[in-house]
């Protein structure tokens, strides 16, 4: 073990006694008050965490505001070198990013670990990105050209399931664009960006990156701020909802990646034993918390009871423990909040179908929900309607291509999908008639930074990634000259 990992980052025992601080203007800053921060495998705290009160808000954002037209002056190729310094500091320290975010997020350490990986794999992309020029008309009569700019100040508004990946993704494109930014960590897991903030405070000018603590109110804040140019959030629907009502106030621009129902096809030429593994990966992976997970399979019926059997054997083998535990595969749910309100999705789901394999919460403490299997089950019960955030998965049996396709289209979610089956041809036409934002054939949850990302429907709007993603922090300006 490295001696720079703290102690407390080397299992759950311990606690943080460090002072995390947050960045406003180029300093590292305390909080106005703080928080707890709750280890999830032991459901006590281990560490304290800043909150910002609303002058500090309005001083990061009043920061961000001063640094960006001297920030929006330079060039691509110096804000792009800025952005790889900081995939450098953050690759230099990325154990410790890891370890912090499997303490205060629950997740394996070697999920944490490969989300580190990501993080600096798509700032390392974004970093490289430049804008192609867009020339409309040149005649003897007038040259058109369109120019992208930098909108301003962005805030970045995290959730707790892919924290430190999420604000290195939304931080990269917005910095290489021109734009400054404010991150506003989820307040269940903000140390990982109490950490972005202290390791890049010393490498972006003044004001650039601001990073503010949360308990609550400091969203509302943000997206209702006057100074703010856009909100980039990753969230709830419902929260979504309500960042679209406080943005329209000043017309910002938004990016909403919201909830998520997504259907797995599973074709009746499919390769059970793989289709099911590859299914378990992305129903289980982060106890089930992710908005793009696989939520809901349909199985042709010659199939259906092979697999459902597959299934259950695949998700009994899973290992539930603590995030830092050797050999975990799934962590325990982040916060009390949503534990408590899949501990009641479990008494539905026993209620409405029928349980293969789960349906229990682990006994002692921490907040641990066994990877469950549900068949049996109407398509209309709250566990298959509703976005589940947990490991809890419902199988259903179908007959008809085009009766299952309307039933995967029927949510008002429309985030991601994927279809499974031999003839890749046959899925892939299939896989075409989802409405998502994403489909996928023989896989799922495959990102890349240079494909954008995005939902339908009530999933969200706009693209993350991608050219999509990168223009999304940036307007149109046309310039129109007349030549004749």
């Amino acid at each position: 073990m490295s001696p720079s990992i703290p102690a407390y980052l080397q299992d759950h025992s311990g606690t943080a006694d460090e002072a995390f601080t947050q960045l406003i203007d180029g300093e590292l800053v305390a909080g106005a008050t703080t928080q707890d921060v709750v280890d999830p495998a032991t459901g006590r705290p281990f560490a304290q965490a800043p909150v910002a009160d609303a002058a500090q808000v309005d001083r990061a954002v009043a920061a961000a505001a001063a640094a960006f037209p001297g920030w929006a002056a330079r060039s691509y190729d110096e804000r792009g070198a800025l952005v790889d310094r900081i995939a450098d500091v953050v690759e230099a320290n990325a154990e410790l990013i890891a370890r912090t975010v499997t303490r205060e997020q629950g997740k394996p350490l070697a999920d944490s670990r490969g989300d580190l990986e990501a993080a600096v794999a798509f700032c390392r992309y974004f970093a490289k990105w430049r804008p192609v020029d867009e020339v409309v008309r040149d005649d003897d009569e007038a040259f058109v050209e369109i120019v992208r700019k930098p909108l301003g100040v962005v805030a970045a508004i995290i959730p707790w399931n892919f924290p430190f990946f999420q604000s290195l993704y939304k931080l990269a494109p917005a910095l290489v664009t021109g734009n400054t930014i404010v991150i506003k960590p989820s307040p269940t897991t903000p140390l990982n960006g109490m950490l972005l903030g202290r390791l890049v405070a010393d490498i972006v000018p003044a004001g650039v990156v601001n990073v503010v603590g949360d308990s609550g109110a400091v969203g509302p804040q943000l997206t209702a701020h006057p100074d703010v140019a856009k909100v980039s959030f990753t969230g709830s629907t419902a929260s979504g909802r309500r960042v679209m009502e406080s943005a329209a106030s000043t017309l910002k621009r938004i990016t909403l990646e919201l909830g998520g129902n997504d259907p797995a096809i599973v074709l009746p030429d499919a390769d059970v034993r793989a289709a099911a593994e590859g299914i378990s990966n992305w129903a289980f992976a982060n106890a089930g918390q992710v908005c793009i997970s696989i939520k809901r399979t349909f199985v042709h019926s010659s199939i259906y009871d092979e697999f459902c059997t597959e299934m259950a054997r695949i998700a009994d083998g899973l290992t539930v423990g603590p995030g830092l535990a050797d050999g975990t595969r799934i962590g325990p749910i982040q916060n009390a909040r949503q534990y408590e309100s899949l501990r009641h999705t479990l008494d539905v789901a026993r209620e409405g179908g029928t349980v293969l394999t789960g349906g229990l919460v682990a006994e002692g403490e921490g907040y641990f929900v066994r990877p469950t299997v549900v068949r049996d089950i109407s398509e209309d019960n709250p566990v298959v309607a509703e976005e589940t955030f947990g490991p809890i998965r419902s199988v259903f049996a179908y007959d008809d291509i085009d009766d299952v396709v309307a039933r995967a289209n029927a949510t008002p979610y429309g985030l991601g999908a994927s279809v499974w089956g031999t003839d890749v041809e046959q899925a892939t036409a299939v896989a075409r008639r989802i409405d998502a934002g994403s489909t996928w054939v023989n896989q799922h949850f495959a990102l890349s930074p240079d494909v954008p990302f995005g939902g339908r429907k009530q999933s969200g709007i706009g693209s993350e990634f991608g050219n999509d993603g990168i223009l999304a922090f940036t307007d149109v300006q046309v310039v129109n000259v007349k030549r004749s």
